[in-house]
């Protein structure tokens, strides 16, 4: 199966919207994807949205359509966040978040981060520069999610590899993949996001360094291509998927076969939980 990790809703879509994107992700060759609700509103200029109204509009969009997943975008740090967390988590897949105002190890957001991970819901961050018209991007570069490490049982993905700090995103991977190894008990894992991002004379670099490293990322990258659901842009996703194969398999790997499976629908589904099995993996050690 092959999906679409980062598919943004843009209106209240109607009873066939999710048929609709369907039809056009099975164009590109894509079976389904993971759908994120309107945000709160005010990052981007927008209008404060009601709860209910995004809630509602997003299971509608994804109801009925068993490859298209759920995910709702909270302000992590809202008087009512915990009370937006236990009603949504019933009825979606995951949880999406943006630090345009605040640090992700901000109090009031860990504690929702936690209680997020206490419904085995993961979490989809922005990570890197922002287009918000405002200076925030400080509250996203990759380092700044190590905090994470103690939201216990929390599942999470950094978007667009964090660019344009690429290196700094595949280093913190890097740096929760060995903490399993110093942490036993650790239950804390992180995923990157590949959904530009990174411009196209960028890509080749920093899938040569994520793919082609010193860490074992074959189960932990998503493809996502950042389209809108109800106008899904064809043309823009069926680019990417070709570029992005095209370099994976110019690597040589023997595994760039398998590599494409996770990477473009097999990792989503883990993310979500909707595939288990244990994951045998390469740690990152140190010299000592």
């Amino acid at each position: 199966m092959f999906l679409d990790g980062h598919i943004h809703m843009g209106g209240a879509g109607s009873a066939d919207s999710g048929e609709k994107l369907l039809s056009a992700l099975r164009s590109v060759g894509l079976d389904g994807g993971m759908v994120i609700s309107r945000d709160p509103g005010g990052l981007f200029g927008s209008e404060r949205d009601t709860f209910d109204t995004r809630l509602r509009d997003l299971i509608l969009f994804c109801e009925g359509h068993e490859t298209l997943f759920p995910c709702f975008w909270i302000d992590a740090v809202a008087d009512d966040a915990l009370k937006q967390v236990e009603l949504a988590a019933p009825h979606v897949d995951a949880f999406k978040v943006i630090c345009g105002t605040h640090f992700p190890g901000d109090a009031r957001a860990m504690e929702t981060y936690r209680m997020i991970a206490a419904y085995k819901k993961p979490i989809l961050f922005h990570s890197g520069i922002l287009w918000d018209g405002r200076p925030s991007s400080q509250y996203n570069m990759p380092h700044a999610f190590e905090c994470l490490l103690e939201a216990p049982g929390l599942t999470f993905s950094l978007a667009h590899v964090s660019w344009p700090w690429c290196d700094e995103c595949i280093a913190v991977l890097g740096k929760f993949m060995n903490a399993l190894t110093l942490r036993p008990d650790l239950t804390v894992e992180m995923f990157i996001d590949t959904t530009p991002g990174t411009p196209v004379r960028w890509r080749r670099e920093v899938f040569q360094k994520l793919f082609d490293g010193d860490y074992d990322v074959m189960n932990n990258v998503i493809f996502g291509s950042d389209c809108l659901a109800e106008d899904y842009n064809t043309e823009w996703t069926r680019g990417w998927l070709e570029r992005d194969r095209g370099i994976l398999r110019d690597f040589g790997d023997p595994m760039a076969a398998e590599l494409e499976q996770h990477v473009f629908g097999g990792n989503l589904l883990r993310f979500l939980g909707k595939s288990g099995g244990q994951i045998e993996r390469r740690l990152p050690q140190v010299a000592i």
